[in-house]
């Protein structure tokens, strides 16, 4: 197959929610439709009764949270369908924002009842930054919620974006009767199935026929007549080019615990969800079609599997064909690498691939050499833009508790570090460690994992530091700077230097005292 057929066949999206609005529990319902798993699972209350495919990691299993992006991809329709499944809680937010360096479009799943959350609002920032163009699935329809409406409305103005609604519920909570499709006058009735699918279609090309009152009763039926006018009076008609633009998003309802209304907008998606799309350099912009293979890595995961104390980095393919046991060009360290046993994965499954296209997804095994962000080429000295870094927020100084497991303590910290997690910060004189994350609950995934990993045992004590800035700029006036300051200035694993200010005053004096000394809090600077 040619290298454009396969990247026509390609389709890269991200899931992204806030907390509990049924993200993981959709994601498994597309693998299901997509014959990856015959079965799910159920994700109930942040318990798991069975656990929910991509949710590997055992502390994930124990909080019923997904605190790793999973990366799976499945066959449906004759594409090639590659999701990357993103942690919803706020506290891994910065892992998700890299996440969508990496998709081509996004699924955002919304909670009837809970409407637009504040970690919806940042992540829509984040794919309004890129144009990325976004479906929404407003999910637990069989449960009471807001007025359809009224949470169209809702998204609308906070996420700033317009809606166009593709499917319409009948009802919602115990009297949730189904949904009509208004892009292809269709009824589909609601079953209540958390396991298999199914989908049986009515075809109701006229919404004046008897057959919808005897099918959902006279009263729903004239509502249904009633809401579909004014949807076709209120919106726009779906526009495609509006939507690739990220300015359009489609609306649909449903349940994704009980599989209903899931194949409609995977069906849709399908159809209307961009191919892999141009991705921005130093250089230039790569485009997909180019011959010559590009990628970056946007993640990097440390003993994926427990048994192996195994690293892989995960590559996105941005041009040409990448292939098995060929040599490629690290372009930050300039080094020839090459990778016998390159994956694609089905969550916690994995198997080796000869051959990956623009918008796939490849595992490679690691040995130290990645870090978030390096791009691999066939020569061509370039570094992808967009790869966001946040300043951290919340910082402990690690104390070992163990001083026979120190190297363990050692590697543990490094590698979690080089996943993106956290921040390292070294305090000279005395080695002192620092990690800086940007939610509390960082603190304790890494906590576990150093110690259940590692077999490293540390304890966290808090130190008293607002916010960590890079420092570029004039290097006499930074070694003055660090004379008068040097308690508060460390280093990062790359040997920057750091400024840990210790309040919100602390730092703005230090701006505008030191003019020519640039302190970087997050983004686009780009350290080492």
């Amino acid at each position: 197959m040619s290298l454009k057929l396969e990247i026509e066949k390609r389709k890269t999206f991200g899931i992204i929610s806030h907390p509990d609005a049924g993200k993981t529990t959709l994601t498994e319902k597309l693998l299901l439709f997509g014959g990856a798993i015959q079965t799910a699972g159920a994700v109930k209350s942040n318990k798991i009764e069975k656990t929910a495919t991509s949710d590997f990691m055992e502390i994930e299993k124990q909080r019923g949270i997904s605190v790793a992006t999973s990366v799976m991809s499945f066959e449906y329709k004759g594409k090639k369908i590659n999701i990357l499944d993103t942690p919803g809680h706020k506290d891994f937010a910065e892992d998700t924002y890299r996440t969508l360096t990496a998709v081509d479009s996004v699924i955002l799943v919304v909670d009837v009842a809970k409407g637009v959350e504040a970690q919806t609002r940042k992540l829509m920032q984040v794919c309004r930054m890129r144009n990325t163009p976004v479906i929404i699935f407003v999910n637990k329809m069989d449960r009471e919620g807001q007025e359809p409406f009224d949470i169209l409305e809702e998204l609308e103005q906070e996420l700033q974006i317009s809606t166009r609604p593709l499917s319409w519920p009948i009802n919602m909570g115990s009297r949730f009767k189904g949904v009509y499709l208004l892009h292809n006058h269709s009824l589909n009735l609601f079953q209540a199935d958390k396991t298999k699918k199914a989908s049986d279609y009515i075809n109701i090309e006229n919404l004046e026929d008897k057959q919808l009152d005897e099918i959902v009763g006279e009263t729903d039926a004239n509502q249904l007549r009633e809401d579909v006018e004014l949807i076709n009076g209120v919106f726009e008609p779906f526009d495609t080019e509006m939507y690739e633009e990220g300015l359009l998003a489609p609306v649909f309802f449903g349940s994704a615990l009980n599989n209903f209304g899931v194949q409609e907008m995977l069906d849709t998606f399908v159809e209307i969800a961009p191919s892999p799309r141009p991705r921005p350099t130093d250089v230039r912009d790569i485009e997909p079609m180019e011959a010559k293979m590009t990628g970056f890595i946007f993640k990097i995961h440390a003993n994926l599997d427990p048994n192996h104390r195994d690293r892989i980095a995960f590559l996105r393919v941005c041009s040409g064909t990448f292939e098995r046991n060929k040599f490629y060009i690290h372009s930050r360290l300039d080094k020839k690498m090459r990778f016998s046993n390159p994956y694609t994965f089905l969550a916690d499954s994995k198997e080796v691939t000869q051959f990956a296209y623009p918008g796939d997804v490849v595992g490679l095994y690691d040995t130290g050499n990645f870090k978030i962000g390096d791009g691999l080429t066939e020569g061509e000295k370039l570094e992808f833009k967009g790869m966001p870094s946040f300043s951290p927020e919340l910082f402990r100084e690690v104390v070992n508790m163990d001083p026979m497991k120190s190297k363990q303590l050692e590697k543990g910290l490094n590698q979690l570090t080089d996943e993106g997690v956290a921040q390292l910060f070294t305090q000279q004189p005395g080695n002192r460690k620092i990690i800086g994350v940007v939610g509390e609950l960082q603190f304790e995934v890494i906590q576990y994992r150093l110690e259940h990993e590692y077999n490293a045992k540390a304890r966290f004590d808090a130190v008293n530091y607002h916010k960590a800035c890079w420092m570029t700029g004039d290097e006499a006036k930074i070694a003055e700077f660090i004379k008068y300051k040097p308690q508060d200035v460390v280093l990062d694993k790359d040997d920057n230097l750091v400024y840990l200010a210790q309040t919100p005053y602390l730092l703005q004096m230090a701006k505008s005292n030191n003019p020519e000394i640039e302190f970087h809090e997050t983004s686009e600077f780009k350290v080492g």
